[in-house]
């Protein structure tokens, strides 16, 4: 089970992760209002849909007035979304974020995934910040660095700083990476999840690490442990048959001839 963006900003907030202050809105005047309690702009404002390429198909986009957050905001609420990871009929939007604009100096990567050889969590993090993980590790793979979580231990604060050394962080960048990745790794064990990536993770001008975007996969299997997690759930995403199915605590699977 997916969660939008701006749910899994709200899981990193309460683990007191960096990212930037915004909004969730469903109506163009929320979509305004919003821009007048983040403060002066720029802002960016970004469709939520469960699909990554937003950008590159217009669902994200970087605004300076109130009245090209009211535009954008009328243009996608209540249509759908068509990326590359989408089909043909895309994603419905039903709500944008607004939220203040960045000023990015390095794009960084930072992720994690179940394992299943090693039945390990394992952490990836890359100088490659943008770019799909998928893309990096096949073109350049030498550019993923990796630790795995002992399940014994737990994360220790020696692996992130060990990511950062390999990312080519110094001073206190190093010490937010490393609170960044305990936090991340926290959130990951104790919400029962399958996925969880930070892409990009910026370094801002001003020298400091914000989570500009946030994407969270739970373990449907373990759902019934994450009550908050599954009234997260956005069933308009998903295929009609497997949000049925899911009401009932079933799977659904294609049966072979």
């Amino acid at each position: 089970m997916n969660l939008h963006e701006y749910q899994a900003k709200q899981l990193f907030a309460r683990y007191g992760l960096p990212a930037p202050v915004g909004y969730a809105c469903t109506t163009p005047r929320e979509a305004e209002e919003a821009a007048s309690k983040i403060g002066a702009g720029p802002w960016v404002v970004k469709c939520q849909v469960h699909a990554g390429g937003r950008g590159k198909a217009g669902g994200v986009k970087v605004v300076n007035s109130k009245e090209d957050i009211r535009a954008f905001a009328e243009n996608w609420l209540g249509k759908r979304l068509v990326t590359y990871q989408t089909d043909a009929n895309g994603q419905p939007v039903n709500q944008i974020l607004v939220e203040a604009a960045t000023d990015i100096a390095k794009e960084l990567y930072l992720g994690a995934v179940v394992d299943r050889s090693s039945r390990r969590v394992v952490f990836m993090a890359s100088t490659e910040g943008g770019v799909e993980i998928e893309k990096v590790a096949e073109e350049t793979p030498h550019l993923i660095h990796k630790v795995a979580l002992d399940p014994l231990t737990g994360p220790m604060p020696y692996q992130g700083r060990e990511l950062a050394f390999k990312l080519g962080l110094e001073g206190k960048l190093v010490q937010q990476f490393t609170k960044i990745f305990m936090g991340l790794a926290t959130i990951f064990l104790e919400r029962d999840l399958a996925l969880i990536e930070i892409n990009p993770l910026v370094i801002t001008k001003q020298g400091d690490l914000i989570c500009l975007d946030g994407k969270l996969g739970a373990d449907g299997n373990a759902l019934f442990r994450q009550p908050d997690l599954r009234e997260m759930r956005d069933q308009s995403q998903e295929d009609p048959r497997e949000a049925q199915a899911a009401q009932w605590e079933l799977e659904l699977r294609c049966a072979g001839r």
